[in-house]
């Protein structure tokens, strides 16, 4: 069996990502713009870093963008879509047979914990949880091995042997740079993406379990 297994939060716990590429989209229109998801896609899962939607949008208009303006009205957008949302199928089974077999679960998310926690708190999910590891914990998010290595030390866990479940590109770089076997299950943001490394790419949780889990472990190692 895993001795740990570590969730990524958006896009693999909750659908977010879609109402927050949303949001951006509907900002990037308002100024006549478009925001294809081949682009925005590059920093689902980490920081902007590497591609930063503000500075993007700023860069094909001439005029200075109100931020303070637009930025409210994206994260209230995003929020209003998020707080009516579910998670997705087949998390809270994996989470309720992972908790009766004694396997620690970890939230490790480039969020900030009180964006992650206050969903956890919403969904009545955060007491499947032994922590979380967040933005907040670490110097580096996705792709970044750090939240994952601090992930798998909070439940005193071997990284190798622990596995990883996430969404995005970013993810599954980081959890190669913390050896962590990964499970990769797209969402509609990030079903484009070559996932090439994964230990095993999955249409949905829905009906996995923590045996099929460790067969995939197995298979990785094998």
């Amino acid at each position: 069996m895993p001795e740990a297994i570590l969730f990524d939060f958006d896009g693999l716990i909750l659908d977010t990502e879609v109402p927050v590429y949303e949001a951006w989209r509907e900002n990037y229109e308002a100024h006549g713009q478009e925001l294809p998801l081949d682009i925005y896609v590059q920093c689902v899962g980490s920081d902007f870093a590497d591609f930063d939607p503000k500075t993007h949008l700023q860069s094909m208009v001439s005029d200075s963008i109100d931020w303070e303006h637009w930025d409210s009205r994206r994260e209230q957008s995003a929020r209003e879509h998020t707080h009516r949302l579910p998670p997705f199928p087949g998390v809270v089974d994996l989470l309720n047979e992972a908790n009766s077999l004694g396997i620690p679960c970890v939230v490790a998310s480039s969020s900030p914990r009180s964006w992650v926690e206050s969903h956890l708190n919403r969904l009545d999910l955060l007491s499947h949880f032994e922590t979380t590891r967040c933005l907040d914990d670490v110097r580096a998010p996705k792709p970044a091995p750090d939240l994952f290595l601090a992930a798998a030390q909070a439940v005193q866990t071997e990284p190798r042997k622990a596995i990883v479940l996430e969404d995005s590109l970013n993810g599954l770089k980081a959890a190669r740079a913390a050896a962590i076997d990964c499970v990769i299950i797209p969402n509609k943001v990030t079903s484009s993406l070559n996932f090439e490394g994964a230990a095993a790419v999955l249409e949905t949780l829905a009906t996995v379990t923590v045996a099929d889990l460790r067969a995939i472990k197995e298979s990785a190692s094998g």
